[in-house]
């Protein structure tokens, strides 16, 4: 196998016949995190493995996305009947499988620097095979470790002239540097295979992905590798992630940047964004009704703001998900930025703009020496190559030319100057709206990307994360163009001095990973005009299990009170950024969930921590539940905040059984004499005929045995309780709101 051959296979054994000649049996493998998985290659790797216990295969990657099959048997029933209709066409990771069932041979090893949420909390072979280690650090690491074989998806286009050229796709995040470092050690005499699986259904996308054929040493092409991608279904959104939405959408400036994440939360934030630019008024009302405009008046008009998206935003962000393709289809993601000092310089001081290039350009450029007199060729390429002058024109001899017609390029001759501005183009060009550094997302996600035409596609821009999640490297043209940046970014747990645990129990076991999130905290306050927005829900569980995610302490932080800076529940805003420790815990305090409010408080006494006398403001005592329900239930009357803001795969049946399902789970463990009071009821209750279609569903309709009995009155014991028996409407389904998916059922 040659480095840098570009070599066309479409016959995967050939190609891992070639690796394993190439590199030995000693592999270790490297892949990127969600879709960045080419899972032909990996799966033919891995049967090898299986096959030869001579070859010792570690594979390091992160976030595996599998197909949920349900904890508990009920789950299960559920999902067999849900896989095939969300995930038809998509392979399985055979590795992950295997690992899941126990079956992993001894010479294969799975190792992750990120997971999906809570998958490995009570698996301790993945929780000492964890490689905690940033974003940003991992390329490095992974290379320390001894990664050898380096593979990626990637897409292709196919051009007019014949040529083929390639695209990383979803992932450029680790893949960008990673190719950088492997050519680095292969000039110290080190041994790699790099591979591309080209799969005609991965999205073409732009910026630092795209790549000729010879980045790689052999590309896998061909039908058997243009499978369907993986496509995850939304989880929904409660109504305490929606009043953390609202709350974090005053913080948002226009014309500034926002970074955002996967989930629910993220569609929350999104939602309050598009309300507050599509429905202003109904906003407005909201935020006088909540108390937040008078709340926080100082932070809005400050920090953030509450009136329409004129500008529009830019996205800097890691993950580039449905969240910011909602946000530009609600024309709030429309601010572009430009790869260039001179240009964001003159557009952040008011004097450019991306459809209007003024008469008195070259002048401009010429004051902050963005360009030179006489122009130079360099000069001259730079001002053609962003439309300052328009295409078609050419540069030789020191002079331009626009056909037959010559213009002097001394621009000290005021003349000259003059004449030049003849030469001016329309608009700017090679903007873009967002920078990712990799994408998942629903199926709907990946089809609004394909179906875009390529100049519509160009805008979305796809960097490493050594460019994305951090400003070393062109610290000057990062901070011009993420002006106003506001990094949001999800915690699991907050204390009262304002110290973050996002990644890790105390106890030591990992929860994911801290990919890029201390990156952006660090961007966050190394920009004067950034602030960083931690979100997080105040409590989890309910009944005996109900616990507070605000803490006075806690054995483990992610992000040190030392970089603290605003902190969000659904019960508002906690501005703790250069605050001493006492008004610090009175502010989160604020937001905390009342019924924790006086023992949090009482601690924070014990321990010298505030004032003895101190009590918590009479307009914060009223932190529930309820009290955001009543909120925004007339809202929700008129078909604001759904459950789905955005949609989703499935359909009201599977909402509604998966909601039941979740429902029972949370009544088991909250208040399990409720449970058992239930179901000694259901017991001497017939099955109703509004169950039927559940239980054929679960294929609980026709029960072999006492088991699927009992399981029978457990899914209608579910189905009642969440008012999911009512008379069944012809088009929806159902008549009751919708519920959380299974996904969320099983991940919480």
């Amino acid at each position: 196998m040659e480095p840098h051959a570009g070599v066309i296979y479409d016959d995967v054994q050939k190609c891992v016949d070639e690796v394993i000649a190439y590199v030995g049996k000693d592999i270790t493998l490297a892949m990127s995190l969600a879709l960045g998985k080419p899972v032909r290659l990996c799966n033919e790797i891995y049967r090898r493995a299986k096959e030869d216990p001579s070859i010792h295969l570690k594979i390091v990657t992160a976030f595996p996305l599998e197909k949920p099959t349900g904890k508990s048997e009920l789950e299960r029933r559920v999902y067999k009947s849900l896989n095939p209709r969300l995930f038809e066409g998509v392979p399985d990771l055979d590795y992950m499988l295997d690992y899941r069932q126990g079956k992993l041979p001894k010479n294969v090893e799975s190792y992750e620097f990120f997971s999906k949420a809570g998958t490995y909390l009570e698996d301790s072979t993945a929780q000492q095979n964890h490689l905690a280690s940033h974003y940003t650090h991992i390329v490095r690491d992974g290379l320390n470790f001894g990664v050898n074989v380096f593979a990626n998806p990637l897409a292709h286009l196919d051009k007019e002239d014949g040529r083929t050229i390639y695209s990383m796709g979803c992932n450029t995040d680790i893949i960008v540097e990673g190719l950088k470092e492997i050519e680095k050690r292969r000039q110290k005499g080190e041994k790699f295979a790099v591979v591309g699986e080209a799969n005609a259904n991965m999205p073409f996308m732009y910026g630092d992905a795209v790549v000729e054929a010879e980045t790689y040493d052999i590309i896998l092409r061909g039908p058997f590798f243009d499978y369907q991608l993986f496509g995850a279904p939304k989880d929904p959104v409660s109504v305490a992630d929606y009043m953390i939405g609202i709350n974090a959408s005053i913080l948002i400036k226009d014309g500034g940047t926002l970074q955002v994440g996967i989930g629910a939360l993220g569609d929350a934030i999104v939602s309050g964004l598009v309300m507050r630019n599509d429905h202003n008024d109904l906003y407005q009302g909201l935020l006088e009704k909540t108390g937040i405009k008078k709340r926080y008046e100082r932070l809005i008009n400050e920090w953030g703001g509450t009136g329409v998206f004129e500008q529009g935003l830019y996205g800097s962000s890691e993950m580039f998900v449905d969240a910011f393709m909602q946000l530009y289809k609600n024309k709030i993601l429309k601010r572009k930025v430009f790869d260039s000092v001179p240009i964001m310089k003159l557009i952040n001081a008011g004097h450019l703009a991306e459809d209007h290039i003024p008469e008195d350009i070259i002048d401009r450029l010429l004051e902050i020496k963005g360009i030179r007199t006489p122009l130079s060729e360099e000069d001259f390429k730079f001002l053609t190559e962003f439309g300052i002058l328009r295409s078609g024109l050419e540069f030789k001899d020191n002079m331009i030319y626009d056909g037959e017609v010559s213009y002097s390029a001394d621009l000290s001759d005021e003349k000259a100057k003059a004449e030049i501005r003849k030469l001016l183009g329309q608009k700017l060009l090679k903007g873009t709206i967002i920078q990712g550094a990799f994408f998942v997302g629903p199926k709907s996600f990946y089809q609004a990307l394909n179906d875009m035409s390529e100049e519509e596609r160009q805008q979305f821009c796809m960097s490493g994360v050594e460019k994305v999640n951090q400003l070393y490297g062109d610290e000057e043209l990062r901070a011009l163009q993420r002006q106003d940046g506001r990094f949001i970014n999800t915690g699991m747990f907050a204390t009262l001095l304002g110290a973050i645990a996002s990644d890790q129990l105390e106890d030591g076991r990992i929860v994911s990973g801290v990919g890029g999130q201390y990156n952006f905290v660090a961007m966050g306050h190394a920009l004067p005009d950034a602030r960083v927005v931690i979100i997080l829900r105040s409590t989890k569980g309910s009944g005996r299990s109900l616990r507070s995610n605000i803490k006075f302490n806690y054995g483990h932080c992610t992000l040190p009170k030392h970089l603290k800076d605003i902190i969000v529940t659904e019960y508002g805003i906690a501005d703790v950024r250069g605050k001493p420790d006492k008004q610090v815990i009175a502010e989160i305090l604020n937001i905390t969930d009342s019924r924790f409010q006086q023992e949090l408080l009482a601690k924070a006494k014990k321990s010298g921590k505030i004032p003895v006398d101190y009590e918590i403001p009479e307009e914060y005592r009223h932190n529930t539940p309820e009290k955001l329900k009543a909120i925004l239930a007339p809202y929700q009357a008129q078909g604001y905040f759904p459950p789905f803001p955005f949609g989703t795969d499935l359909t009201p049946d599977d909402i509604a059984l998966a909601g039941s399902l979740k429902g029972l789970k949370a009544l088991s463990k909250g208040y399990p004499m409720k449970l058992a009071q239930g179901m000694l009821t259901e017991l001497f209750r017939p099955i109703p005929k509004g169950a039927q279609p559940y239980l054929k569903t679960m294929e609980l309709d026709k029960p072999a045995g006492t088991k699927e009995r009992l399981y029978r009155k457990m899914v209608v014991l579910a189905l009642r309780n969440n008012g999911c028996l009512q008379k069944r409407d012809r088009t929806t389904g159902i008549i009751s709101n919708q519920h959380p998916t299974p996904m969320q059922s099983e991940k919480n």
